[in-house]
């Protein structure tokens, strides 16, 4: 095999880690923001359960304050009813104090709804409050790790990046000029192995002829049909290169 088909090799390997790294690296903020979008979800679900709750604690205050106001006032009319003159003059002053006992009762029964709304008000906040901060601590915890590996990932394609510019500075000029083009016209991969007979990665069939002289290796060939360079791996022993068929035969 070339010396620059072998430094090839390398330096598509070294490519393709820092292309996962590199993706990984920018999969990570976009995880979190998902993340930290479900979260606003949940917190907008949570103040809007307070705000009810408190509208609700508002209202049934303010009917308790009214309730209390209607004390005094049972307690005039009655005060009243006593120095009547008439008949008619009492009957007005019952019918006052029966309305604002009427009213209270209204009060009451007002109240007790809202009691009866308020307790799944109250479970949901305080469900939600528990799951917020769990979910807090969860995303603190994410943004951590990911802070983590991606200073690890950047500081491996620094390696990488450093690998990659002494091959680079080993090959030949003009194979290293055609891995660079050849790479950026093909989604990131200059060369490919050819297996069975096939570039591994357009799978087109390769020639026969096209075949033996890539098996020599005399000069640096690519892919009739997607344009990159090709290698083959030569076997790298006796079992290989004999079946085990015809090996038993000789025993």
């Amino acid at each position: 095999m070339l010396p620059d088909i072998k430094l090839a090799i390398r330096l598509q390997i070294l490519d393709d880690r820092a292309a996962v790294l590199a993706k990984e690296i920018a999969a990570l903020p976009k995880h979190i923001a998902e993340v930290e979008k479900k979260l606003e979800s949940h917190q907008r679900r949570l103040d809007a359960d307070r705000a009810a709750l408190a509208v609700n604690q508002k209202e049934r205050k303010k009917l308790e304050i009214d309730i209390q106001a209607q004390d005094p006032k049972i307690t005039k009319l009655k005060n009243q009813m006593l120095e009547a003159k008439n008949n008619e003059q009492y009957k007005a002053f019952q019918h006052e104090i029966d309305f604002c006992q009427q009213e209270i009762r209204r009060f009451e029964d007002r109240i007790l709804e809202l009691m009866t709304e308020s307790e799944p008000l109250e479970k949901n906040v305080k469900a939600a409050e528990a799951a917020l901060a769990v979910e807090k601590r969860q995303i603190d915890a994410e943004k951590k790790q990911a802070q983590e590996r991606t200073a690890v990932d950047q500081k491996e394609i620094g390696s990488l990046r450093a690998e990659r510019a002494g091959i680079l500075a080993e090959m030949t000029p003009k194979v290293a000029a055609e891995y660079e083009r050849i790479r950026k016209g093909r989604a990131g991969v200059a060369i490919a192995e050819a297996l069975n007979g096939r570039c591994s990665k357009c799978n087109i069939t390769l020639r026969p002829q096209f075949l033996q002289e890539l098996r020599r290796g005399d000069s640096i060939m690519v892919c009739e049909s997607c344009k990159r360079m090709l290698y083959i791996n030569p076997p790298e022993s006796f079992e290989v290169l004999v079946p085990q068929s015809a090996r038993q035969s000789t025993e």
